[in-house]
């Protein structure tokens, strides 16, 4: 008797039940029972295709299975970005199958929608190829409706639409296609224009920055990589996040070191290196505390002030004290609290000070120089930029400003200017003053047209124009009052 032995029927041996064919079969309890049993089926991949219960599930347009795999709870997350044997990550597998149900669920919980398979091919390539055989679209729809990119090639060197072949049967296809086409292309223009205004926007507020060319290098550059790196997201590319280094500001003082943090902190949001445009100004008095135990909590509210944007010390010398003494100075342990924040990326940090006290704070700890990789050197400002600076500040003065409203006379260019400053003032004493000087001019620059208008003039032109005389006088009253101290 065929399939018996001494007269008793064989056994068939029972075909082995599998997580990949309970999916394939649509069984939403055996799926759940499987994995309740052993959670790493969840990912698990089949014998020769080498696909996952989600590829599966999703080629079959099992979409409560679909649904339960992506709303797993467990120690694993299922992978939306497996592939198969060629390639394919369960959105091809939905789109190719022209499963549209899946495909939207897929696309819903952020499946990568230019993911290639080993032959280049992205999700729309293979949806417009199937499109093709099954005479429906509604796959290629919803693609194009995620804004999947038309333009994208695969290993021929062919876009989707160079798939569909000319004559009847596939105009529906080819208009659907290239209407998309076009609106991608208005829609890589406008990102082209809003580029180019970020860039005039990040031009316009650098220019507020007098000198300190190397700064604004770098900081260019740090504008043209954000700007790419939002295009090339928008390409569907994934690349790393890019974070701003830690820097030094060094030189004398008033020459625009935290001026220059604050409009860097503006720079870094716009062109989105920081979340925020914040600046926490800090020095010694603000971190460091009189007692054991003080200085560690002070710092670190300090720290947590400044997340999200730059953390600036001012004056950052003055934390590690000039000789040893007996007395525990509490500044190093602040110094230190920095430190062990400054690579979890939440702050920028930039340390302030005179280049020659600053050396202590670039010795005191051995992880300064590793952490902290862009130094600039803020120069004293020659006559002519310090003209530039008062020509600034008199062009756009802030509503708290005592210069508000008021307006300097045709003559008093910026030649002229650094030419009086050059004059009436010495090398040691711009030295020392740097920026300061200006501030200090405007303001007894206005007292002297006080002083020197007539109560009967009546001509408002002339009651808010400052003139070159009362520049030169602001200038003397300066000299007069440093020979007094």
């Amino acid at each position: 008797m065929p399939g018996s032995q001494n007269g008793v029927p064989r056994q068939r041996p029972a075909k082995v039940e599998t997580i990949h064919g309970v999916a394939r079969a649509g069984d939403l309890s055996g799926v759940q029972r499987m994995l309740r049993e052993n959670p790493a089926l969840l990912n698990d991949k089949n014998p020769v295709m080498c696909q996952t219960p989600l590829h599966v599930a999703a080629g079959y347009n099992n979409t409560e299975i679909v649904k339960f795999l992506l709303n797993w709870q467990g120690t694993e997350m299922v992978d939306l970005e497996a592939k198969n044997m060629y390639g394919e990550t369960p959105l091809h597998m939905a789109v190719k199958n022209s499963c549209c149900e899946s495909t939207n669920l897929l696309l819903e919980r952020g499946a990568h929608i230019e993911a290639k398979a080993n032959n280049g091919m992205t999700p729309l390539h293979l949806a417009v190829w199937h499109a093709l055989q099954a005479g429906d679209c509604s796959t290629v729809s919803v693609l194009l409706s995620y804004n999947a990119d038309c333009f994208a090639k695969d290993d021929e060197g062919k876009m989707p639409l160079n798939h569909i072949p000319g004559g009847a049967g596939s105009e529906k296809l080819l208009k659907l296609l290239s209407r998309h086409m076009e609106e991608q292309r208005k829609r890589k223009a406008l990102i082209s224009c809003r580029e180019g205004k970020a860039m005039s926007e990040f031009e316009e507020a650098i220019s507020q920055i007098v000198g300190l060319q190397e700064l604004k290098m770098q900081l260019r550059r740090w504008a043209r990589g954000m700007l790419f790196d939002e295009k090339r997201r928008a390409m569907g590319l994934g690349i790393a996040s890019r974070r701003a280094p830690h820097m030094a500001f060094l030189g004398n003082p008033g020459t625009g070191k935290t001026m220059v943090a604050r409009i860097l902190g503006k720079l870094l949001h716009m062109v989105g290196v920081l979340p925020t445009d914040k600046v926490t100004e800090v020095q010694r008095t603000d971190l460091v505390g009189e007692f054991v135990g003080h200085t560690g909590p002070k710092t670190r509210r300090k720290i947590q002030d400044a997340e999200g944007g730059i953390l600036f010390v001012d004056e950052a010398y003055r934390l590690i004290p000039m000789q040893k003494s007996d007395d525990k100075d509490y500044g190093l342990e602040a110094l230190e609290e920095i430190m062990s924040v400054m690579d979890s990326g939440k702050i920028v940090v930039i340390f302030a000070g005179y280049c020659e006290p600053m050396k202590r704070v670039i010795t005191s700890n051995d992880g300064f120089c590793r952490r902290v990789t862009k130094f600039f050197y803020f120069d004293d400002f020659s006559t002519t930029e310090l003209a530039e600076i008062l020509h600034m500040k008199m062009k756009n003065p802030s509503e708290s400003s005592l210069l508000y409203g008021f307006k300097l006379h045709p003559s008093c260019s910026i030649e002229v200017i650094g030419e009086l400053i050059g004059r009436e003032t010495t090398e040691e004493r711009r030295k020392q003053m740097n920026g300061g000087l200006v501030d200090t001019l405007l303001i007894n620059a206005r007292e002297n047209l006080d002083l020197r208008l007539d109560f009967n003039c009546i001509d408002a032109d002339t009651m808010i124009t400052i003139t070159l005389e009362d520049l030169e006088a602001g200038l003397q009253q300066i000299s007069r009052q440093r020979q007094l101290q």
